[in-house]
């Protein structure tokens, strides 16, 4: 016992530990704080509507004439008693006209709204989504893209079911298909970690984002903030910029059904998934300051933790003292983000946790401040 309790001294060593079991404790209370309120997440009976509301599925696509032909069938043959399906092929230069054609004559719920090409139109998703919502027939808006798959023909009634008087915000997840390779498995786990960071912080009462391709919510919602005013500009932010504006007081839940998910295929290049990233940076100067603070605090306190731990195991005085510590950190932070990945269906990562978020913490960073962050205005 004896040997396991440090001397403190008046040298660095001593205030490094201290320093090593403040932070400690904050990444502690963060992750319990925080991620346990996804990792332990229940659906109440509340949350779920008896009462179906007809819903307007929208997407907005461009020269996506082989994902249409893919995907359409599935959203236009969901289990759901009232739904119309309106796709905004906006400023497409493929065959999307002549795919979207032939699916009027066979599917009756299909409208499609074209959007002529013009130098004088960006190509972001803000313009065909508000045309497809002033255009929508029904209150309750469903959004996805068209490369995405519903999970299962209960998708809609899935989200649908989610809405309430109290809540006109319905968040949902969007993972990525499994494939071979080391970019598939960081794209499905940088998938996860994001759902896994908006829900919580969701549950947490700070909403920051929703993703695109599977995201609802009422037309009073949207014309609540004038749409995407305060951002429009940006040819990104339909999903976070958004989600900061509209969601308030609670008029918000989200959605871990796994009849809920809408699947789509990762990028296929890292260059590729390099450039959607920084695509998606573009809207984080738009960030209040709390957010960046709070989204910055798990893996800045886990780079000082770990590092500090490094060092510290070099020095005899403090070794096990800092291994019980890190221990005690270690095995509650992997209980709180392993049942949050498995809230996901993501146990494929589970028994790697410990190893990954380090990585992705390292990662992120070098991501962010290596892209372009200037708004290219492409879609």
């Amino acid at each position: 016992m004896l040997e396991f309790l440090p001397e403190f001294h008046n040298d660095w060593s001593t205030y490094l530990f201290f320093g090593f079991c403040g932070v400690a404790f904050l990444h502690l209370l963060f992750i319990l704080l925080i991620y346990a309120r996804l990792a332990f997440h229940r659906s109440s009976k509340e949350q779920i509507s008896e009462h179906l509301p007809p819903v307007s599925v929208i997407i907005a696509a461009r020269n996506e004439s082989d994902n249409l032909y893919k995907h359409l069938p599935f959203i236009l043959e969901q289990d759901y008693p009232e739904f119309e399906v309106i796709v905004i092929n906006h400023q497409s230069l493929d065959d999307s006209q002549y795919v979207l054609d032939a699916f009027v004559q066979q599917y009756p719920k299909l409208r499609v709204i074209e959007v002529e090409r013009s130098k004088h139109l960006k190509y972001g998703k803000k313009l065909p989504l508000t045309i497809g919502i002033r255009g929508a027939k029904y209150e309750h808006l469903l959004f996805t893209d068209a490369d995405c798959q519903p999970a299962s023909n209960n998708w809609i009634r899935s989200m649908a079911s989610r809405f309430s008087d109290k809540h006109q915000i319905v968040l949902g997840f969007g993972p990525y298909r499994r494939e071979k390779g080391m970019l598939n498995r960081f794209i499905r786990f940088d998938t996860v970690w994001i759902a896994m960071n908006y829900f919580s912080f969701a549950k947490a009462r700070m909403p920051y984002m929703g993703i695109g391709r599977n995201m609802a919510y009422t037309k009073s919602a949207f014309e609540a903030v004038n749409g995407f005013k305060s951002h429009y500009s940006l040819s990104s932010g339909d999903d976070d910029l958004f989600i900061q504006d509209a969601a308030k007081k609670r008029n918000y839940t989200i959605n871990i059904d796994p009849d809920s998910y809408c699947y789509s295929d990762g990028a296929s290049s890292w260059g590729k998934l390099f450039r959607q990233k920084a695509r998606h940076y573009t809207t984080t100067e738009k960030y209040r300051v709390i957010k960046k603070w709070m989204l910055g605090i798990y893996p800045l306190t886990l780079l000082m933790f770990t590092a500090s731990f490094v060092i510290l195991c070099f020095n005899r005085n403090f070794l096990w003292l800092s291994l019980a510590v890190y221990l005690f950190v270690f095995i509650w932070k992997w209980i709180v983000l392993g049942n949050a990945f498995k809230k996901l269906r993501a146990t494929k990562f589970i028994a790697w946790l410990p190893v990954l978020d380090v990585i992705y913490a390292i990662v992120t960073p070098i991501f962010y401040y290596t892209s372009d962050k200037s708004d290219t205005k492409k879609w």
